[in-house]
């Protein structure tokens, strides 16, 4: 069997990233090997492939804040697809303390 690509490494951590629970990029990163790459964890998940079934919108940034600007359609759709799942958006930022997924 072939060792899984950087962005499969990085979509099976992600793909594993608990209903209600968020994670950061720099925590993808280093579950999945990758160490201090997390700025290539975004550009991992702007690969994934049409029809995917990946939770891409379950990371955001350490600090709790969605990475697109808010009022974006991409800002909105990561929101409401968090919000659907139960976790708290105020002002673009998720309460980490809160919803952090601490495996």
């Amino acid at each position: 069997m072939t060792e899984p690509t950087k962005d499969q490494k990085i979509w099976q951590v992600v793909a594993a990233i608990p209903l209600g629970q968020v994670a950061s990029y720099g925590q993808v990163a280093d579950m999945a090997g990758l160490g201090r790459q997390a700025r290539y964890i975004g550009k991992a998940l702007g690969k994934l492939p049409e029809g995917h079934a990946i939770p891409w919108y379950r990371v955001i940034r350490s600090n709790g804040q969605i990475a697109f600007p808010i009022g974006s359609e991409a800002f909105e759709k990561q929101a409401q697809s968090l919000r659907e799942e139960g976790v708290l958006v105020v002002d673009g930022r998720v309460a980490m303390k809160q919803f952090q997924w601490r495996p």
